[in-house]
């Protein structure tokens, strides 16, 4: 098994994340600056790295968009490593999304930029922990936007890749699903909101029909409590915070971000570059052991599935 670990924003944490980890990397490749990986991993084999230079020297804590194609191509490196068979998964440190359109490049994450990569027309993120596996209808968009992205259709691409992925990565046959609802008391009989009647509940009456195993729609100040959690195997939110905030409170820092629909395997961290912290050795680690981690447990799901 190869994981393939990109760097991510240089003038942030994950050489320091990394060196943290020196000792549980034998199976993985560093793609990124030899001489960034030099200054934190003095004793990483230098024929485990994938180099790819940076365009100008970096700084803890200082961006510079001159390095941003830097971080895109470190990026492209893995993906394509991954889909050629020379990497079996790839594990990404946080980059800074502001930094990279402030170089003139649109971009909106690494979940959409993989999917752009790999021709994969829908992909779902999803983060887990020990607690928990949330996945997202609507990812980063601006909440007065959410509402009008939410259709019956992508409601139901997204549960579909959820359940091909939670059996083929997880082993988890016929996964439990349960949904959120978009607005406050389920919409309240139409009193606080159409969405659920018009788009949400059909979708998943379909779906139900077809033989998946969902629950919902549930208001998300009920389902985001433990005993109601831990009956299911994941757990679908309408937009970004909804999900991603009961998540984090739960295990931030030991949580991990999947890509799912791709036809390779991601995970990263459930955190940001940390600028602020950057190159001060407080920096935890956490959140990387568990994305490389789970990456390996994936590798091998998938490597047992096909067989």
């Amino acid at each position: 098994m190869t994981l393939a670990i990109t760097l991510g924003e240089p003038a942030g944490i994950g050489t320091e994340l990394l060196s943290q980890l020196e000792n549980h990397l034998n199976d993985c490749v560093l793609i990124g600056d030899p001489d960034l990986i030099a200054r934190q991993l003095s004793s990483f084999p230098k024929q485990r790295i994938v180099p790819v230079i940076l365009a100008q020297p970096s700084q803890f804590g200082q961006l510079n968009k001159a390095n941003a194609q830097y971080v895109l191509d470190t990026i492209r490196v893995a993906a394509l490593g991954c889909l050629e068979g020379r990497f079996d998964a790839m594990v990404t440190n946080p980059i800074h999304k502001g930094i990279i359109n402030d170089a003139g490049i649109p971009f909106s994450g690494h979940t959409e930029y993989l999917a752009e990569l790999t021709d994969t027309d829908e992909v779902v993120m999803m983060l887990l922990n020990k607690v928990m596996k949330v996945a997202l209808v609507t990812t980063h968009l601006p909440l007065k936007e959410v509402a009008q992205a939410i259709t019956g259709q992508k409601i139901q691409t997204v549960i579909k890749i959820m359940a091909k992925d939670l059996k083929l990565k997880f082993a988890i046959d016929n996964p439990h699903i349960a949904v959120c609802s978009l607005n406050p008391h389920a919409g309240e009989g139409g009193h606080l909101g159409h969405e659920e009647i018009d788009v949400i509940i059909p979708a998943l009456d379909e779906l139900r029909q077809s033989g998946y195993h969902i629950s919902g729609p549930i208001p998300a100040d009920t389902l985001f409590t433990p005993n109601r959690v831990k009956q299911y195997d994941a757990i679908l939110a309408m937009y970004h915070d909804q999900g991603l905030a009961p998540l984090k409170y739960a295990g931030f820092g030991e949580s991990v971000n999947i890509t799912l629909g791709l036809p390779i395997i991601r995970t990263s961290v459930d955190h940001g570059t940390a600028l602020d912290i950057a190159g001060q050795g407080l920096a935890d680690a956490g959140s990387l052991k568990a994305a490389i981690e789970l990456a390996r447990q994936c590798v091998n799901h998938q490597k047992n599935y096909a067989c």
